[in-house]
């Protein structure tokens, strides 16, 4: 993915055959029309901050992505500091991979990167990424915020869904969130970045230009669920200036 490739498909078993066919063709259909950037960045570890404290954070980012959202997540979570506001992701991605998504970027990035697990903490200074084939979702626990990891149904034929994500943020954290759609292809996160829209929080979109697929950030736009469009390379500054507005506020 890093060196281009729009997408892949998981070697699958004999029993997923049958509901193969209609996603291959709608994976082909979304990499017909991608949009691919020629140049590849190359990215490089970074050293874990001395000074970097994990903290229960009152303000929380809730970060969405499908097609071409590993190289896209890559680029914005290299690019900030090591004091960040907690976040939350779903990636469309499966078991095992994702796993090991987070222990790459774990390598790349100043701050913790880790795949979620039941009952994890949300704090500054750490992000959680949805495990593959579970559904995530925040959760208020005694004043702290916690990250819950189920076998729910596939939401929108996700799993992990964005949409499952984003509605509990909105729920949970109501004003005091970042929600965040990046490159992908269908409708799922729409209607979550219209609920954080609606419940106070601020939300940002990826823009067509800079999107491997516009569908999801599309999908959003439309529903009228996102404040800002922004190129890829704005959105880490985006976040930086937001976490700075809050903490001056706090």
């Amino acid at each position: 993915l890093d060196l281009g490739a729009v997408d892949y498909i998981q070697k699958p078993k004999l029993s997923d055959l049958a509901v193969l066919g209609p996603v291959i063709c709608e994976k082909v259909k979304a990499a017909a029309n991608a949009h691919v950037r020629k140049k590849v960045k190359t990215f490089v570890a970074k050293a874990k901050s001395s000074g970097a404290v994990q903290s229960r954070g009152q303000h929380i980012i809730a970060i969405g992505a499908s097609t071409g959202g590993t190289v896209a997540l890559t680029e914005v979570l290299t690019a900030l500091p090591a004091e960040i506001p907690p976040i939350v992701i779903v990636q469309h991605i499966p078991p095992v991979f994702s796993k090991a998504f987070a222990e790459r970027l774990n390598t790349l990035c100043p701050f913790e990167v880790k795949e979620a697990e039941d009952g994890d903490e949300v704090l500054s200074g750490r992000v959680l990424i949805a495990p593959g084939g579970k559904q995530m979702e925040l959760v208020n626990t005694g004043g702290r915020y916690i990250v819950a990891i189920n076998d729910s149904e596939p939401v929108n034929r996700h799993k992990p869904s964005v949409d499952y994500l984003f509605d509990s943020v909105a729920k949970v954290v109501k004003g005091k969130a970042l929600g965040i759609i990046l490159t992908g292809m269908g409708a799922d996160g729409a209607k979550g970045m219209l609920a954080l829209k609606q419940s106070g929080c601020f939300t940002v979109a990826q823009d067509e230009k800079s999107c491997v697929v516009y569908g999801m950030p599309k999908e959003a736009v439309k529903l009228g669920g996102v404040d800002q469009s922004a190129d890829l390379d704005r959105i880490a500054s985006i976040i930086e200036k937001w976490a700075m507005d809050k903490r001056s506020v706090a």
